[in-house]
């Protein structure tokens, strides 16, 4: 697995650095830790998850000073339990105090993101399904919350309006068939098989698959249609269910046959895991 976009890790942790520390900067410390104190911790997991985020814990303790030492004790992906250590810092006290809570910040988010795609990609193993992610990430975090879903271990679907087309409801308000809509993007030089058609019914996948699309996305159709929409579909079109899925109860879908199982829930919902940081003076 490779690491997220450095360019993107850059702009996320001086933004959010920028957020916590402001124009005076971590004002507590400052006032209360000695100038030039050492100090040493660890980044400990409270509870089981699955780690993601550590180059990004890096990046925030490297921008607040480059001379603290961050080790990863672990690396992004690994499942691991309570009371382990995934991390070590050591270096200017108050620097690792200043850059504690945005790098947990970070690595408790996107530790609860990959810890739910792995509980996710394990609901429907023995299927042929297989996990996507979608848009549906937090504003400006879009590269490393599909970076976390990666180290989970589900895939990622599109990562903008720009590398895909993907007809919605909302387009054929204002485009009209899906048969003109799709002709449109093969106009427009996109292949089929990057041209997805959302469908609300069965008589939309017919559409969808009369007008030469590579993919119909089925929106919040029950398990029997999905079973019915495989069988009618007969491998002519990939298909993807989506619409509410969340772990827990994506194996009735995933029994359907259907190629894809695409879940918001991963990136907008997943709940945030429990790492904290134990720290010492140095010695």
């Amino acid at each position: 697995m490779t690491g997220p976009p450095v360019d993107a890790v850059e702009r996320v942790v001086a933004a959010a650095l920028a957020e916590d520390l402001g124009s005076a900067g971590d004002v507590t410390s400052r006032a209360v830790v000695p100038a030039g104190a050492r100090a040493t911790g660890e980044i400990v997991a409270r509870e089981r998850l699955v780690l993601a985020g550590l180059p990004v814990a890096r990046a925030v303790f490297a921008a607040v000073d480059a001379a603290v030492h961050f080790e990863g004790l672990c690396r992004d992906g690994d499942l691991v339990d309570a009371g382990t250590a995934v991390a070590r810092v050591r270096g200017d006290a108050r620097a690792i105090l200043a850059a504690e809570r945005t790098a947990l910040n970070f690595l408790m988010r996107l530790s609860g993101i990959a810890t739910a795609a792995r509980a996710a990609t394990a609901e429907v193993q023995g299927t042929r399904a297989r996990i996507l992610d979608t848009r549906k990430t937090a504003p400006g975090l879009r590269a490393i919350d599909k970076y976390a879903v990666a180290a989970g271990g589900a895939e990622n679907h599109r990562l903008g309006l720009y590398d895909a087309v993907l007809i919605k409801d909302t387009h054929l308000a204002v485009a009209g068939s899906i048969r003109d809509a799709v002709e449109r993007a093969r106009a427009a030089g996109h292949a089929a098989d990057r041209i997805t058609v959302e469908v609300a019914d069965l008589g939309g996948l017919d559409e969808a698959i009369a007008a030469g699309a590579g993919r119909a996305l089925l929106d919040n159709l029950s398990v029997e249609q999905v079973r019915t929409a495989v069988r009618r579909a007969a491998g002519r079109i990939v298909l993807e269910a989506s619409g509410g899925l969340r772990p827990g109860a994506l194996r009735p879908y995933a029994e359907t046959g259907v190629d894809f199982l695409s879940l918001g829930y991963l990136t907008h919902s997943s709940r945030a895991m429990d790492l904290a940081l134990d720290l010492e003076i140095a010695p």
